[in-house]
């Protein structure tokens, strides 16, 4: 497991639904070691403080996997590694692998998973495709974010590691079944409603 590629995005505006808005989804590849702290990586913006960025969302991680069904899906070839707004490009760390509270050493950083990414419309605007927000949870593609358990440098390169998992064993996968409201999820709820990592907005959301 590694990152393959780190994003940072610094606000711009474009426009939504025919408005102007401000963003940070638009997001640009760096060279070399890069910052991290408790907010999140040195250089990246978030216009919305509300829904974007803070603690619970310090990092968003996208799987490279994903990348190549996109293009297709999408009709979009071009697609590169950053489009999906993600921090983070990974290899080898998967949403039905990977679990919330499971706690990661990337660099000199540790950060814990704290729950699956739920794409806003920007998103939908930014690759020109007006109902990707609701198919990426469909799929099941969503990446995740982490919080920030201890700052440090990350760049391109770098391996993932476990430093622990999550006893619950609720993969990213799994909780997507909740937020996608399917059936028979009683036992996924209950080993959810345990996690310390999960932020108590979801808790209350969800379980």
């Amino acid at each position: 497991m590694k990152v393959l590629s780190v994003h940072v995005g610094s606000l711009q505006e474009m426009l939504r639904n025919g408005k102007k808005i401000r963003t940070g989804i638009f997001k640009q590849p760096t060279e070399g070691p890069i910052k991290v702290t408790r907010l999140g990586l040195e250089g990246d913006d978030q216009a919305n403080k509300k829904l974007h960025g803070g603690i619970y969302k310090a990092i968003c991680v996208y799987p490279s996997e994903h990348y190549d069904l996109w293009k297709e899906e999408l009709g979009k070839p071009d697609l590169s590694f950053g489009d999906f707004g993600e921090n983070l490009t990974t290899v080898g760390l998967m949403e039905g692998d990977i679990c919330l509270g499971d706690r990661l050493r990337i660099g000199s950083v540790e950060m814990v998973v704290t729950q699956p990414r739920e794409p806003c419309i920007t998103l939908n605007a930014r690759l020109d495709a007006k109902d990707l927000s609701v198919r990426i949870l469909k799929s099941g593609r969503s990446g995740f974010y982490c919080s920030v358990q201890r700052e440090g440098t990350i760049e391109n390169g770098d391996s993932i590691g476990y430093i622990s998992r999550d006893e619950n064993k609720v993969s990213v996968s799994d909780f997507n079944c909740i937020i996608n409201g399917e059936t028979e999820v009683a036992d996924i709820i209950f080993r959810a409603s345990k996690i310390d990592a999960l932020p108590s907005r979801l808790k209350s959301q969800f379980l």
